[in-house]
Parts: C-alpha cells; sequence; structure tokens
C-alpha cells in the first residue's frame, strides 16, 4: 500500500467521502444524540484535526481510513480531570470552547477508522501515531483517547473498572487489543469513563438497529455492544451507557 496522510484542511475534497468507508461500527452507535449533532460539525469547524489517509495521492486515490480529533480547554474552569462521560462530553466541551472563544490545551482523539477492504495492515496504530503527531504539529504537549476498548464486547458481563487494567502475564501489556497499541504507543491508561456514550430509544427503534427481540426486561445482550443494554418493555424503551477508558499520550 502507497499510503499518504494528510489533514483534510490540505485535501478538503475528501470531505464527502469520508463517510463512505466500509467499516464495523455497530449501527446502534450512530444514534448517541451527543455524536448525531456534533460528529460532523468536525469536518467544517476543524479540518486541520481531521486525518484522511489514502492509497496513493492521486486525486482519485481510494480513502483507507480517517482519524477525528478535536481540540478543548481541560483546565478551564469547572474541570481539570477527564470527564466520566467521556466521549460524549469532550465533544460538547470542544464545540462550548469554540462558541465561547476559549484558548484549547488539550486534544482529544474522537475516532480512528479503517475501512473494512485495508483491515489488519497496521493502519490503525499509524493514525493513531499520525495523530499523535499532528496533534504536536498544531502545538500541543498531550493527547487523550476516550478508547472503546474493542474486545471487551467479547465479555459484556465483565467489569470496565477490572478490564481496563487487566494485563498479560507474558509481558504487563493491557489484555485488551487496542490498549495495546494506545500502550505500545507510549500512552497511559488513566481511568475509566463510565458513562462516555448513551443510546436511548424505544424498542422498536432497538429491533431495528440490532435485529434482537427486546421482549423482556432487564439486561439484553446485543452483538457489539460493551455492556449489556437495559430494556424496560413496559415504558417501551431501552438505554445503553457506553463505558469508555481514558489514555493520556504525550505528543513529545
Amino acid at each position: 500500500m502507497d499510503l499518504h496522510v494528510t489533514t483534510l484542511a490540505e485535501r478538503p475534497e475528501y470531505a464527502a467521502r469520508l463517510y463512505q468507508m466500509k467499516d464495523l461500527w455497530p449501527e446502534f452507535l450512530m444514534y448517541d444524540p451527543v455524536g448525531w449533532a456534533n460528529i460532523g460539525r468536525i469536518v467544517v469547524e476543524f479540518p486541520e484535526y481531521v486525518l484522511v489517509a489514502t492509497d496513493g495521492s492521486g486525486p482519485d486515490a481510494p480513502l483507507v481510513a480517517r482519524a477525528l480529533s478535536v481540540p478543548f480547554q481541560l483546565q478551564a474552569a469547572g474541570r481539570g480531570e477527564l470527564p466520566d462521560t467521556g466521549w460524549d462530553q469532550v465533544l460538547l466541551w470542544a464545540f462550548s470552547d469554540l462558541r465561547h472563544g476559549r484558548t484549547p490545551d488539550t486534544v482529544s482523539a474522537i475516532e480512528i477508522t479503517v475501512d473494512n477492504s485495508a483491515l489488519g495492515q497496521g493502519l490503525s496504530g499509524r493514525m493513531l501515531a499520525e495523530m499523535r503527531a499532528n496533534a504536536r504539529r498544531l502545538g500541543f504537549s498531550e493527547l487523550v483517547a476516550p478508547v472503546r476498548p474493542n474486545a471487551k464486547h467479547l465479555e459484556p458481563e465483565a467489569s470496565i473498572h477490572e478490564y481496563a487494567f487487566r494485563t498479560r502475564a507474558s509481558d504487563g501489556l493491557p489484555h485488551d487489543p487496542w490498549l495495546r497499541v494506545h500502550v505500545r504507543a507510549g500512552g497511559r491508561v488513566e481511568k475509566v469513563a463510565p458513562a462516555s456514550m448513551t443510546v436511548s430509544g424505544s424498542v422498536e427503534q432497538w429491533r431495528r438497529w440490532t435485529g434482537a427481540a427486546f421482549d423482556t426486561d432487564g439486561p439484553v445482550h446485543v452483538e457489539r455492544a460493551l455492556v449489556p443494554v437495559h430494556c424496560d418493555t413496559r415504558g417501551g424503551y431501552a438505554v445503553y451507557v457506553e463505558p469508555n477508558v481514558w489514555v493520556r499520550h504525550r505528543t513529545d
């Protein structure tokens, strides 16, 4: 692969193709209202924080990966710590800071996505390195990431507080593969964000999103969900609260 990584600010013609890639994100995550309202704004308002990776450098080179991040002011009044509400919160902080003219002091990763056709070639790790380098180029000493541990869905009943810090006996690296990539890149697993993303909907919506029955009260296991979805058949709704894991990277 002839990989070329640039910012969307440098290659704005890729904006229309950014979400045409085939990926593995579960459909239900697309209905997190914070993400729904804000993810598209990153492309428009923070193009220098959007990385595009193409196989080749020509105008028709296929897009094989994207990486989105946002700047925000972690040390603003009332903040100071990475939030328990993780991914959702940094999106809200970033656009609030932009609106109020606050000077950002930190960059947060939002997503790294690799096209299904390019999986298994180490592109996730390469895009993480490029995201760190981009944050450094923009003058930031730190990149934080509300990481979605990519093997947690295999253990939906496991405590995220245990899972996040579980390590391998062989080398002391994280048990989870995506957390392992971050730590190998120099990141430090800092804390759990227990309510990083929240998706709520009617039981009918959840049936459409997942194909699951949603006909009993209590926890429902859904494919690729990190924890069970809580279902209330009498109320006619279900709620998913996804935990993520905060990882902190130095960019220098």
